[in-house]
């Protein structure tokens, strides 16, 4: 017998938001299943990694080869210097360069006179900072969290690439998201990232400083925030960086659901949180600093996702870091994760135990000067017009990754035999198993036994309904509408018909009693034609209630269909 009262739809949604929240609390445990880590000496680590090292590039999105690595181009006009600033120890120039075809990083290079200075570094800002802020030629960063101009004030090459930025909308007269979650949402659909596009322009940034200096030259990404979150991912995916910082990002990624879509990352948990990702850059050096993230709270209001950036707490951050180095801990090795804090956790980014230890990664035994030195700005980049053009050629690049998709469609289903029906048959499997675990994300657990319960809740003329529920997996259940003809007799079996409602709708609508007429009464009136029907109550209901779920879902690699399917 049924009982449930109330919204019995809202009682649905509840226990999936529950058990979601307990598949993300058990994510960090298994993730190791999918690790064999070999410790007994570099190489042998760096290839018992490879697989998992794949599988992010995979679902980060980086995928597509990169352009051949040329020297960048210098910025400059008739009436414009490349060189839009000059320090004692080093020149500012405006640069470009090649990543994918029709895309290009952008940002300043802090040449020192020297030449190709004491390490190779690629200084990430934070999304809402500018390449300028970095090298102190704006104003808006204090003199510490200006790590680019003290590491090329201490003898580094720096890049300082343009990162998309947080402002709204509205583009192309669409609704107002973010930059970012703009450029996240189609890529999305096409198995590419934000975050893979970023990272490809790190990489090759990466690839012309190696080209420069050859494969023993030190070169290292540190970065805030976003820059942060970036660095890490690089890292991670490449082992010629040999030096990583992480400032005000480092932490639990259970909750990466309530912030900004764009670091939304399907399958992310499976196999990575933050130490799994800093037990990739092992045995190289991975310097996190606790400090103070560029907080913010987006409401949603507008079109864009509802999202909040929050400082981890230093016991957080401490956590994740001891995780980290449990990971890499090799025979009698030193760790190679390194925590600092920059006050109690909560102080500015590019504190001098933060940048002087990640620049004794790069070069052992240097040390920061503490001189600040005096920079002499010409007329520099415009960044707005900057920030348009990189929004631009991602859009283009994601724009024609969607034309040629069919094609890619084609040639990914062409061992699909259709010459018979047993080939097909036989042929077809693997594309359903790739669908259910790659495209939908299948929960590898049984169904509970149904315990089915009903109530009668409807006689009409012909057939009468009931509002059934069963069990599916804990705190999980089905619930709908099931019509019988009065006609059916004991035993009798006929064609069942389930009945499916759209966005925000219920099985009622599919009835004729909630008062949307677009569904005809269709399961009533199949109902009086002889057929059983059945209308479920599915997940996508109640507004951002059934948003959310999608956002714990995804980075376990599900879906909301993960559910409604079974």
């Amino acid at each position: 017998m049924l009982t449930l009262q109330g919204d019995i739809a809202s009682n649905l949604v509840a226990g999936v938001d529950r058990f979601l929240l307990r598949e993300l609390e058990e994510s960090e445990a298994r993730r190791e299943r999918h690790w064999r880590r070999d410790c007994t000496s570099p190489a042998a680590y760096t290839a018992s990694v490879a697989t998992n090292r794949a599988r992010l590039a995979h679902i980060l999105g980086v995928r597509d080869k990169r352009l051949p690595s040329t020297a960048p181009e210098l910025l400059a006009t008739t009436t414009k210097s490349a060189v839009v600033a000059r320090a004692e120890a080093y020149d500012v120039l405006a640069i470009r360069w090649q990543v994918l075809e029709g895309v290009h990083g952008e940002g300043l290079l802090l040449a020192p006179h020297t030449g190709v200075g004491l390490a190779q570094v690629i200084a990430i800002p934070d999304a809402t900072q500018t390449p300028e802020q970095l090298a102190g030629l704006a104003p808006g960063l204090p003199e510490q969290a200006q790590y680019a101009r003290r590491l090329a004030e201490n003898g580094c090459r720096v890049i300082i690439p343009t990162i998309i930025g947080r402002d709204c909308g509205p583009h192309k007269g669409k609704p107002r998201p973010t930059r970012r979650e703009f450029l996240y949402r189609p890529a999305f659909e096409l198995g590419r990232h934000l975050i893979g596009y970023e990272v490809q322009k790190l990489l090759a940034a990466v690839d012309w400083l190696e080209s420069e200096v050859g494969p023993q030259g030190p070169i290292g990404v540190i970065g805030w925030g976003d820059g942060g979150m970036l660095a890490l991912y690089a890292g991670a995916l490449d082992p010629r960086i040999q030096a990583v910082c992480v400032s005000g990002y480092f932490g639990d990624r259970r909750a990466i659901w309530r912030q900004p879509i764009d670091r939304n990352v399907f399958g992310l948990l499976d196999q990575f949180g933050d130490a799994e990702l800093a037990s990739l850059v092992h045995p190289h050096r991975v310097i996190v600093e606790a400090a103070k993230a560029p907080e913010v709270t987006c409401s949603g209001l507008g079109g864009g996702a509802p999202a909040e950036v929050v400082t981890p707490s230093l016991a957080e951050v401490r956590r994740e870091v001891e995780r980290a180095q449990l990971l890499c801990q090799s025979q009698g090795a030193e760790a190679s994760v390194q925590l600092v804090t920059s006050g109690d956790g909560m102080g500015p980014s590019g504190s001098i135990m933060a940048v002087e230890g990640f620049l004794g990664a790069l070069s052992p035994g240097a040390t920061l000067a503490k001189a600040i030195q005096t920079c002499a700005a010409g007329v520099l980049p415009a960044a707005a017009a900057r920030q348009a053009d990189q929004v631009r050629e991602m859009d283009e690049y994601t724009q024609r990754l969607l034309i040629e998709s069919p094609y890619a469609r084609a040639k990914f289903m062409n061992r699909l035999d259709t010459s018979s029906l047993e080939k097909y048959r036989a042929s077809v499997e693997t594309y359903r198993e790739f669908f259910a675990n790659e495209v939908i994300g299948h929960f590898d657990q049984p169904l509970l036994s149904p315990n089915v319960r009903s109530r009668k809740a409807y006689d009409e003329a012909k057939w009468t309904g009931y509002e059934v529920a069963m069990d599916v997996f804990p705190d999980v259940i089905a619930y709908g509408l099931l019509l019988l003809p009065k006609d059916l007799a004991s035993g009798e079996r006929r064609p069942v018909v389930v009945c499916q409602h759209g966005l925000e709708g219920r099985p009622q609508d599919t009835i004729g009693q909630a008062g949307f007429g677009a569904y005809a009464a269709f399961s009533a009136r199949l109902a009086e034609r002889g057929f059983i029907t059945f209308a479920p109550q599915n997940l996508y209901i109640f507004g951002d209630r059934f948003r959310t779920l999608q956002r714990k879902a995804n980075p376990l690699g599900k879906t909301l269909f993960s559910i409604i399917v079974p």
